[in-house]
C-alpha cells in the first residue's frame, strides 16, 4: 500500500503529456484486455479448431515483428504523437471489424491489420515516456506505466468476461455475446485516440547513456578512449551500445519462443483441462494481472537493493517453479495460484527492463532499440503457435501442456543466465603498482 501510494503521489507531479498518454493507454489495454481472453473462444464458437487458433495468434505475431523496425525508426524521425494517434484510431476500428469477421481468409487478414497497428504503442510508448521525464523518475514513471497498462487489461478481461456471460444468462446466443462484447472492446480501443490528441509534443536533444552498456570485461578500454574525429563520439561506447542491443535482442527471442508456447492459449489452458466458465477463466487472469502490479509496485525496491539486472533475474528465476506446477498440475486450485504467482514474478522484470535499456542508449536510438526487443519476442512468439497446437493435439490436454509449460522453462533459464552475465555491472580491477 504505500508503493501504491507513493505511485499515486508521483503521477500527480508528473507532466501533462504523460498524464493524457496514460488515459489514452488505459482506454486503449482495456479494449485488449477483452480481446486477449475472449478472441480465441470466439474462434472456436463460430466452429474452428486449436490449429486455428495458432494459425492466427502466430500471423498476427508475425505481422507486429515486420513492422517493429520500421516503426520504430520513423518514432526516431517523425512524430511519435502521430504515429500513437493513428495506431489507437486503427486498432480500434480493426478490432470492431474482427467481432464480425467468420471466415478464415478475413480472419487471418484482419489478425495482421491487427498486429501491424498494435505496434505503434509496443514500440513508440517506452521512448515517448521516457523524454517526457527526468532520468530519475524513469523507473517509477515505468512501474507506474505497466501497472496501468495491467490494470487497464484486468478491467478489460474480467469485465469482458462477466458481459459476455451475463449476456448468455439473459438467453443470448454464445457466439452473439461474445461479438457483442469484443465490440465493445474495439470500441474502447477506438476512444484511446482523443487524449492523444490534446498532447503537445516537444522532443528533446538525444543524451548519452550514463550506465555502461555491457560488463567491464567486455569494454575494450582503448577504443573507448579514442574520439571519432568525424562525430566527436567514442567509437568504444558504439561498439558497447551495439554489443548491448545484440545481447538484449537475443534474450528477449528467448523470451518470445517460451511465452509463444504458454501466454496465448492460458485461456484454453484453463477450459480445456479443467472446464472452468468463462467469468471464472477471466476472474483468474485479471487476478493474475493484479498480482503483477503488487509486484511491479515493489520492483523498484527490490532495484535498489540488488540493482536492477539482478532484480530481473531473481523475478524471472523466482517464476520456475510456479511455472511447472502449473503445467504438471491436475488440481485446479493449485494450478490458479501457482499461475498467479508466475505472472507476477514473470512480468514484474519488465519496467525493470525498460529503464536498463534506456539509461544504456541514446534517446536517437531508442525507438530502434525498443523495436528491436519487440521484433525479437514477437518472432518467437508468432513461431510457436504451429509447436503449440501440434503438441496439445498430439499429446492432449495433460501431456501437450505439460511438455509446452517445460519448454518454456528451460528457455527461460537461459535467457535469465544470459542476461545476468552479459549485462551485471562488475566493480572494474584494482589497478597492480608498476
Amino acid at each position: 500500500m504505500e508503493g501504491f501510494r507513493r505511485m499515486i503521489a508521483s503521477i500527480a507531479g508528473w507532466p501533462r503529456n504523460v498524464k493524457l498518454f496514460f488515459v489514452a493507454n488505459l482506454l486503449y489495454q482495456i479494449g485488449g484486455g477483452m480481446f486477449s481472453v475472449l478472441y480465441n473462444l470466439y474462434i472456436q464458437g463460430i466452429g474452428y479448431n486449436d490449429a486455428m487458433n495458432g494459425r492466427v495468434v502466430s500471423i498476427q505475431s508475425l505481422a507486429t515483428a515486420c513492422i517493429f523496425i520500421p516503426i520504430g525508426l520513423f518514432g526516431d524521425r517523425l512524430s511519435r504523437k502521430a504515429l500513437l494517434v493513428i495506431g489507437a484510431l486503427c486498432s480500434g476500428l480493426i478490432f470492431a471489424f474482427r467481432a464480425f469477421a467468420e471466415s478464415e481468409p478475413l480472419l487471418l487478414v484482419l489478425a495482421i491489420c491487427s498486429g501491424i497497428f498494435a505496434a505503434f504503442f509496443q514500440v513508440l510508448a517506452i521512448p515517448f515516456l521516457a523524454e517526457s521525464v527526468k532520468k530519475s523518475q524513469r523507473l517509477a514513471l515505468f512501474s507506474a506505466y505497466s501497472s496501468l497498462m495491467l490494470a487497464a487489461q484486468v478491467l478489460g478481461s474480467m469485465g469482458g468476461g462477466v458481459l459476455a456471460d451475463t449476456l448468455q444468462h439473459a438467453g443470448i446466443e454464445r457466439v452473439l455475446s461474445l461479438r457483442f462484447t469484443l465490440f465493445v472492446g474495439g470500441i474502447a480501443t477506438l476512444a484511446a485516440f482523443v487524449p492523444m490528441l490534446f498532447i503537445r509534443e516537444n522532443r528533446k536533444l538525444s543524451e548519452a547513456p550514463k550506465t555502461s552498456p555491457i560488463s567491464s570485461s567486455e569494454k575494450n578500454i582503448d577504443a573507448a578512449k579514442e574520439p571519432n574525429q568525424a562525430t566527436g563520439t567514442s567509437k568504444g561506447t558504439k561498439d558497447q551500445t551495439g554489443s548491448f542491443m545484440f545481447w538484449l535482442v537475443f534474450t528477449q527471442l528467448l523470451i518470445g519462443l517460451g511465452s509463444g508456447l504458454v501466454v496465448p492459449y492460458l485461456n484454453l489452458y484453463f477450459t480445456n483441462r479443467f472446464g472452468v466458465s468463462i467469468s471464472l477463466m477471466s476472474l483468474l487472469i485479471s487476478l493474475g494481472q493484479v498480482m503483477t502490479i503488487v509486484s511491479m509496485l515493489i520492483g523498484p525496491s527490490l532495484s535498489k537493493r540488488f540493482g536492477p539486472v539482478r532484480a530481473v533475474v531473481i523475478f524471472q528465476l523466482l517464476s520456475l517453479p510456479f511455472l511447472l506446477t502449473t503445467g504438471f498440475t491436475n488440481v485446479a486450485l493449485v494450478a490458479s495460484i501457482a499461475f498467479l504467482f508466475r505472472q507476477a514474478l514473470m512480468n514484474a522484470a519488465n519496467p525493470i527492463q525498460s529503464a536498463v535499456m534506456v539509461d544504456r542508449i541514446p534517446d536517437h536510438k531508442r525507438s530502434v532499440a525498443n523495436s528491436l526487443t519487440q521484433t525479437a519476442f514477437m518472432l518467437g512468439w508468432a513461431s510457436m503457435g504451429p509447436v503449440q497446437s501440434y503438441l496439445v493435439t498430439t499429446y492432449g490436454n495433460y501431456w501437450g501442456y505439460a511438455i509446452t509449460f517445460s519448454i518454456t522453462g528451460v528457455l527461460y533459464v537461459v535467457a535469465a543466465s544470459l542476461y545476468y552475465f552479459k549485462f551485471r555491472d562488475r566493480k572494474p580491477p584494482k589497478l597492480q603498482p608498476a
